[in-house]
């Protein structure tokens, strides 16, 4: 692997913006960082990133395909058309997440996910359902959702082999605040998530570990001046990482900017909650055994009566470059906010904190330079450059 130096561009770090500034890569590695002119070093691949912003690379925590495939099929093919998808577009880390399907599918697909996250393909593997609310399912079959019943927890664990890092769980349903706790446990992130709770539902679930809340706003019981309900128990608790799904579609940009704010830069994250559409156009998709319309970017589930479009929003088809991109044009947040919201503090949520999601000595070499506009020139991930396709 031939030691890269990229040099003159903006350099996103954890102690601010290095305008110019280079960095040094080797074996994988950003081995060195510094500011103005790089140093001579001989027998290294120069990039010059002038007129760039340099920042790591982005990790997505929920995304369910990309490419036109998804990972439910855990199809090793069709996972890496998904992990190529996204990483065109700067996403070096992700997760894997599943819809809700009967215990049994979801285990299979477990059971052979968790080959790839051993293989490095992806992090880990995401379950958002079966254990959601069906008054908030939103794109989850309905018929399908149930309790979290000590058995069903237990079969998906097992399956998983330690691969499983996020469940998101309804903290109203029987059994909610127990099934929190094991997770926990067993070293899983336990997120709340297509809840119908009231706020006093919510806390014990916090108390128990719970520590992520699942794409904020959407698939929760609306904020009320006289119930705060999820989103106001999940947002104002600084035990709680926040996700935001930053399309402009599932949130206004003042929601956006309310919510990041209030959260700040230690608990914001963005997400892409992709679907196979991301990264390949408009039409007809399936997720978890639904029908899913995609028309000018916007999934919606199709409905009863087989008419496209109009129904409940079904994933996205985002992907991190255009979250990162949207919260600063648009959302009026600045670069280093995008950076720890799309890169530093999903990398922490993961454990992976001291591996990569900042730009520094001795974490991976996961780049992504960007222009003026903030969209992709060259991606970089564990040191090599990823082939043009954005």
């Amino acid at each position: 692997m031939a030691a890269q130096l990229i040099t003159g561009g903006r350099v996103a770090t954890p102690g601010g913006v290095l305008d110019p500034g280079w960095l040094l890569v080797e074996n994988g590695l950003v081995s060195a960082i510094g500011s103005g002119e790089a140093p001579g070093v001989a027998g290294v691949h120069r990039t010059d990133a002038s007129g760039s912003w340099v920042v790591p690379g982005f990790v997505d925590i929920h995304c369910h395909g990309g490419g036109g495939a998804a990972f439910t099929s855990a199809d090793p093919g069709d996972v890496r058309r998904v992990v190529a998808a996204h990483t065109a577009h700067g996403t070096t880390t992700m997760l894997a997440s599943l819809v809700t399907r009967p215990v049994a599918e979801l285990v299979e697909q477990v059971s052979a996910l968790s080959e790839l996250v051993a293989d490095g393909m992806v992090a880990g593997i995401h379950l958002e359902g079966p254990f959601l609310s069906a008054a908030r399912c939103g794109a989850h079959d309905p018929e399908l959702l149930r309790p979290p019943d000590p058995v069903s927890v237990e079969a998906l664990l097992s399956a998983g082999r330690g691969a499983i890092r996020m469940v998101t769980v309804a903290p109203e349903l029987d059994g909610a605040v127990p099934a929190v706790k094991r997770l926990v446990d067993a070293g899983v992130i336990a997120a709340i998530g297509h809840t119908d709770a009231l706020a006093e539902d919510v806390v014990p679930a916090v108390d128990a570990g719970a520590t992520v809340a699942t794409h904020l706003f959407n698939g929760m019981r609306p904020l009320h001046h006289r119930e705060p309900g999820p989103i106001g128990a999940l947002l104002d608790d600084e035990r709680v990482t926040v996700e935001l799904i930053c399309d402009l579609v599932h949130l206004h940009p003042t929601v956006v900017r309310l919510a990041a704010r209030h959260a700040g830069a230690g608990r914001t994250v963005l997400i892409t909650d992709a679907i196979a559409a991301a990264a390949a156009g408009d039409g007809t998709y399936d997720i978890g055994g639904l029908k899913v319309d995609v028309t000018d970017g916007v999934p919606t589930l199709v409905k009863e009566d087989g008419e496209a479009g109009g129904g409940s929003l079904a994933g996205s088809s985002l992907t991190m470059d255009a979250a990162f991109r949207n919260l600063v044009k648009s959302c009026g947040l600045g670069v280093l906010d995008a950076v720890a919201a799309a890169s530093t503090r999903p990398a922490e949520l993961l454990g992976l904190g001291d591996v990569t999601g900042r730009l520094a000595p001795g974490f991976a070499a996961d780049v992504v330079l960007l222009d003026d506009a903030l969209r992709p020139v060259s991606v970089m991930r564990r040191g090599e450059w990823v082939p043009s396709g954005v």
